[in-house]
């Protein structure tokens, strides 16, 4: 529930008579509504047309109602337009604009709806909402494009194009299902991420050509603090009771509450390095113990570990790096990560000693928890709360590299800011890969793509706009590839704790204890004779700690305004 004030149903029903369905102003007792209570999202289903009315309108209201009831949201549902004044409509998460037609608002009412969409509100637009207010331009911007023409309806194929947003997880890469398919004045593309697109050759009567947009999404629409959700679904009875389009519209209502979390940033030009398929893995190497398994749903499963699958056709300088991931959700404490800026190698600690992990791991400590660049610097964990999906659903991340700076989106949120300073690493040529962490961590991959950046000069890196603090930052690697923690020395591929010397594998000098007990280099034994704790075996007789990681080595169409829409 978003951090708005909100009014009491009663005081609200006393001072504004909404009409439901059928009603007016002047004779209706309130809102038709339905749900578990004010302790939840609240929304609005606003069906008003002064148009084409659709007969499927009935249904969506009732399948709203359903969806709120079984996923604990409040519906009330109106065709009064005397609903929106600012003091009202605060009272709402989203408000979902179910197949409307014509000039449905006066001014004022256009006002108050402004108001609550900058201040935050959420807009779900279904089938006609496009054919909706043609000469208020704020609502074209919210709802992304306009109704222009349409064929008969018929079945056809759409193309989901995201499958992390909450509307479109769900779906495979082809969705096949009868409705009536709008063509629009414009293409959204360029101000929405679009989710899904219409495949014309399925069907008959398409005339936007190879790019058809049929559901969007949008971020800070026109500068403002709101959300908006976009189908051109809906237009049948039977849509309603078609368990994927529910769930289809279930996504778009929860991303516009601010339930759930998705990038709906506008995106182009990002060449998918995995796409789901066997033959996108050809340039994939696996190094090291464990593996991913590639299951029917085109997702990338860890199996294993500790291990690293790598993109080893080339390397990269100046990029953006996009990707969906999720944990499994069985235990909450699944751990993997992405690792970008290192050379190619089948030894999958030379990511860690020579490149940079970012996290995915919610439980530990901040500089090691998701969102963070491993072991150097915490994400900006409010931020990063704010946009976090849990475990068991889809985040996105983008890592954009430019010169050293590399800067992290967590689901379109800017979360960290960070500046290689080490000059045993470097961000402007490497490759990039995905962790397989252990046996007991199970994360999920999907769509990993990207879209190379004009090269930096050194020292012309843009200046970090985030306030992410540099914590647990780490020395560079000591002799055999080891680190110092604390000031240590690690001769021989040891880490220490505090400031003892690890020399050849022997014991850590002046009393200090490697650290959390774990066995020193080459060999030789710990002090205080502890196990590696939490972890596995060194690798390259380096040490494990906190189980992460070692050091070591058809009709005809109809214009607008005719027929059935």
């Amino acid at each position: 529930m978003r951090a708005r004030a909100r009014l009491a149903v009663a005081t609200a029903a006393a001072t504004l008579l909404i009409g439901c369905a059928s009603g007016s102003a002047s004779s209706d007792p309130g809102p038709d509504r339905t749900g578990p209570g004010k302790d939840g999202e609240r929304v609005l289903v606003f069906s008003k047309t002064a148009g084409f009315r659709h007969d499927s309108i009935p249904d969506g209201v009732a399948a709203v109602r359903a969806l709120g009831a079984a996923h604990g949201f409040t519906v009330d549902a109106t065709e009064n337009a005397a609903a929106f004044t600012r003091k009202n409509l605060a009272r709402y998460d989203a408000v979902v604009w179910l197949s409307t037609t014509g000039d449905v608002l006066n001014p004022q009412q256009q006002g108050a709806f402004e108001q609550y969409i900058r201040a935050g509100g959420g807009y779900v637009g279904v089938h006609a909402a496009a054919d909706t207010e043609y000469d208020w331009p704020f609502y074209g911007a919210l709802a992304g494009a306009y109704f222009r023409s349409h064929p008969a309806v018929q079945r056809a194929r759409i193309t989901v194009e995201d499958h992390a947003h909450p509307a479109t997880a769900h779906l495979g890469t082809d969705w096949h299902r009868t409705d009536e398919w709008y063509d629009y004045r414009a293409n959204p593309r360029e101000r929405a991420r679009v989710l899904a697109s219409l495949d014309e050759s399925s069907y008959s009567g398409g005339t936007m050509g190879g790019d058809h947009p049929i559901a969007w999404c949008q971020a800070s629409v026109a500068g403002t603090a709101g959300r908006s959700f976009y189908t051109g679904g809906g237009h049948t009875k039977e849509s309603y009771a078609e368990p994927a389009f529910r769930q289809h519209l279930l996504g778009g209502i929860r991303y516009a509450t601010g339930a759930a979390h998705a990038d709906c940033r506008p995106e182009r030009g990002h060449t998918p390095l995995f796409d789901g398929s066997e033959a996108s893995l050809a340039q994939w190497k696996q190094a090291g113990p464990g593996s991913f398994a590639l299951k029917d749903d085109g997702t990338l499963t860890s199996v294993g570990g500790m291990g690293l699958l790598w993109y080893a056709d080339r390397s990269f300088g100046s990029y953006s790096l996009k990707l969906d991931w999720r944990m499994s959700g069985a235990d909450k404490d699944d751990n993997s990560g992405v690792f970008v800026g290192f050379p190619p190698s089948d030894d999958p600690w030379s990511a860690v000693h020579h490149g940079y992990e970012i996290q995915i791991d919610a439980t530990d400590v901040p500089e090691k928890t998701t969102g963070s660049v491993y072991g150097f610097q915490s994400a900006d964990l409010a931020a990063r709360d704010r946009a976090l999906n849990p475990p068991g659903e889809w985040n996105t991340y983008e890592i954009r590299v430019e010169g050293e700076r590399l800067r992290l989106w967590l689901n379109g949120v800017l979360i960290n800011d960070f500046t290689n300073t080490d000059p045993a690493r470097s961000l402007r040529d490497g490759h990039i890969g995905i962790q397989n962490h252990g046996a007991d961590d199970e994360v999920a991959f999907r769509d990993i793509r990207l879209r190379a950046l004009p090269p930096v000069r050194t020292g012309a890196e843009p200046a970090p706009t985030t306030t992410a603090p540099r914590t647990g930052a780490r020395p560079a690697p000591t002799a055999g590839g080891g680190f110092a923690a604390g000031g240590g020395l690690a001769a021989g591929g040891g880490l220490v704790a505090g400031d003892g010397l690890v020399a050849g594998g022997g014991p850590v000098a002046d009393g200090s204890l490697a650290a959390h007990g774990g066995l020193a280099a080459g060999g030789g034994p710990a002090v205080e004779g502890g196990p590696v704790a939490q972890g596995g075996p060194a690798a390259g007789g380096g040490l494990v700690v906190h189980g992460r990681h070692a050091a070591g080595s058809g009709g005809a169409a109809r214009a607008e305004g005719a027929g059935a829409r």
